[in-house]
């Protein structure tokens, strides 16, 4: 059995998207699964990255973040409940966040917990930088192994978030969390999981909602993470951008994905054992 980390963003017990997370920690734990919940409002977790994160701080003057972050870091004088996170990510095997999908990104106390725990030399600034080599990052670092997944009540419509919606497909609308927060650091980003017009659900709508959701809960080891494309598996070029012959004529988002057309010599890359999206 696996270990698996909630972290869990919104102020309301009662709410949907409190109850997906009750139902993931009964149904996981129900399977053997160890899990731990990283309740941020029930934790009053302090959103604001600032210099009591540090409690030996460099320079007591002046708070340069990203050089207080790594000197504390590799000193051992982060805060204690930035370190206490640090240790639960490093214990798990996948991490499910869930929150509601407020003005098209997560909420401000769940964007401050990715600023403060994301310490530099923990999530970033790891390996080896060089011409050839920018660090250990998308798809390598300090998080690789590990499955994260995105559990998302959303207020609107299906059709809004598809690929003509107004709202921008829900794939562009998660991408800088997906792609830039937890595949940034190496873990494998599973589908994510949306429930629409959350605001507006009746008992049979929650009830097939339930359903899949414990379908994908079940799924979380064995179904497919999207496949993105690593940053030092040959796939792009020493400016880091996507060579010309990769791609398949998409453009957006969706040439960072992992195609079956592309060149055998890059399939048999550094690329995540996922099946690539068709052509």
């Amino acid at each position: 059995m696996s270990n698996i980390l909630i972290v869990h963003a919104h102020p309301e017990p009662a709410s949907l998207t409190s109850a997906l997370k009750d139902i993931a920690v009964e149904t996981l734990r129900a399977d053997g699964h160890a899990v731990q919940v990283s309740d941020l409002y029930a934790m009053k977790w302090k959103p604001l990255a600032d210099a009591e994160d540090f409690t030996d701080p460099r320079d007591p003057d002046r708070l340069i973040y990203i050089a207080e972050s790594k000197n504390a870091y590799a000193a051992g004088t982060q805060s204690n409940d930035i370190a206490a996170e640090q240790d639960k990510l490093l214990w798990a095997d996948a991490v499910l966040f869930s929150f509601p999908l407020w003005w098209y990104g997560m909420p401000a106390i769940l964007k401050g917990w990715f600023d403060r725990v994301f310490a530099f030399g923990f999530a970033y600034g790891v390996g080896e930088h060089n011409a050839e080599h920018w660090g250990d990052r998308f798809g390598e670092g300090t998080l690789a192994g590990r499955r994260a997944m995105l559990i998302v009540p959303i207020g609107g419509h299906m059709p809004h978030y598809s690929d003509r919606g107004v709202n921008g497909s829900i794939d562009d609308v998660l991408w800088p969390i997906q792609h830039g927060a937890l595949f940034y650091p190496g873990m494998d980003v599973m589908p994510p999981f949306p429930v629409y017009r959350s605001d507006r659900m009746d008992d049979k709508g929650w009830a097939d909602i339930e359903t899949a959701f414990k379908e994908r809960l079940a799924g979380l080891f064995s179904d497919d993470p999207i496949p993105y494309r690593t940053q030092n598996g040959g796939h792009y070029d020493g400016n880091q951008r996507l060579k010309p012959e990769l791609g398949g004529g998409s453009d957006g988002i969706k040439m960072h994905l992992v195609r079956e057309g592309d060149p055998e010599e890059v399939l048999r890359g550094k690329v995540r054992h996922v099946r690539p999206i068709a052509s």
